[in-house]
């Protein structure tokens, strides 16, 4: 049995507390191979303790990486998670399927499974049942149009398709994932403070047109909800200097009554290299105009301030970041808790993971420079 002494402490409940704690400590912990004892999971929240999302993600990464887990169960505070070998792996069956249970986010699983099995350099196909669009999570379209642009720019590559959304309480979405094994000869630095990974000046890069979509989605509800949805999206838009290409609406299969709207702009390139986004749900009680209003609101605190990446994509890319070879750099026009827990938690398990976030104030720019240092 192995000594505890071994095993590394992750306190559950430091700086943001939630379950992204869980899910980036276990992803690092597999491909970094370091056992981890996770306390006090959710402990600030209003129902602590491990969600089935939660215990869905875990299971997952532990059965492809065959590490031995602990307390493993939904409401659990505290989990071990002890990889075996960085060599093992269950990734020679087919397909992985994995149903949440209920309407968990189907997302924020795959944020968890898709970095580990990308940098462990494995391809592997997934099918995950749960939740597409749900509250406190990035929405399905956000992962596949704004998160899989960034990542694979960091060598990180995979294709999602939708198949069915699954909105809360009923759940049932169904989404089919193919992912690609990352290259480590490839490391490319993310090196957008002062320029883009081209050495594109900041001030070229941040007037040169980003091409803005939306992508609206309505299910099971009458057409002018959708409208009404993308309407004010694209008003408030407008009135901020922002012209929309090509917006979508689509009317898609689900069990339940659901939508959802997505403002992006991603773009890689050598005029430009940014990674913007900001989405919103329908919820009963919701105007389908403030569904709208508050996603442009979102994507424009990043657009307006011409900053890289936005601040919920900046937590995400702690994982793929800190697991690279090279040293990164990126502006956000906001440093959210998430963020600033992420680079803690990577600090703890990742060897010679450093960070540093300024106020890009102090060389005449907005919003907040953070920089991943790695020694290895």
């Amino acid at each position: 049995m192995m000594n505890l002494l071994l095993l590394l402490t992750i306190d559950g409940s430091h700086g943001e507390g939630g379950g992204q704690i869980v899910r980036t400590a276990v992803t690092l912990s597999a491909i970094a191979g370091k056992p981890i004892r996770i306390i006090n999971i959710r402990a600030k929240r209003q129902i602590p303790g491990l969600h089935p999302q939660h215990v869905a993600a875990v299971k997952a990464v532990a059965d492809l990486f065959c590490a031995n887990t602990e307390n493993l169960r939904a409401g659990a505070d505290w989990i071990k998670f002890i990889p075996t070998s960085s060599e093992a792996g269950n990734f020679e069956y087919g397909v992985t399927k994995i149903d949440i249970g209920t309407a968990g986010s189907i997302p924020l699983v795959l944020l968890t499974i898709i970095p580990a099995i990308s940098i462990s350099g494995r391809s592997h196909s997934l099918q995950v049942i749960g939740g597409t669009d749900v509250r406190f999570s990035p929405t399905i379209d956000y992962l596949r149009y704004v998160v899989r642009e960034a990542y694979g720019s960091l060598g990180i590559r995979f294709s999602l398709d939708v198949c069915r959304r699954g909105y809360y309480p009923t759940g049932g979405g169904i989404a089919d994932i193919e992912i690609s094994a990352y290259n480590s000869s490839s490391d490319k630095p993310l090196n957008l403070a002062e320029g883009t990974i081209n050495d594109i000046t900041e001030k070229e890069a941040s007037v040169s047109p980003l091409e803005v979509r939306i992508a609206n989605v309505c299910c099971k509800l009458p057409r002018h909800v959708a409208e009404r949805q993308i309407s004010s999206a694209i008003s408030t838009l407008e009135k901020n200097g922002v012209n929309i290409s090509n917006p979508q609406t689509h009317t898609e299969m689900s069990l339940s009554p659901g939508t959802s709207i997505l403002i992006y702009g991603a773009s890689r390139n050598n005029h430009d290299c940014r990674y913007i986004g900001g989405d919103s749900i329908g919820e009963r009680g919701k105007r389908a105009e403030s569904v709208g209003i508050e996603a442009s609101q979102k994507f424009l605190q990043a657009y307006l301030q011409h900053a890289q990446v936005d601040s919920f994509l900046a937590d995400m890319l702690v994982v793929p970041l800190g697991l690279t070879k090279v040293d990164s750099r990126f502006r956000v026009a906001k440093v959210t808790e998430h963020l600033k827990t992420n680079l803690y938690i990577a600090s703890q398990i990742v060897p010679g993971f450093r960070y540093h976030i300024e106020s890009a104030v102090e060389r005449q720019k907005t919003g907040y420079i953070v920089t991943i240092e790695n020694e290895h």
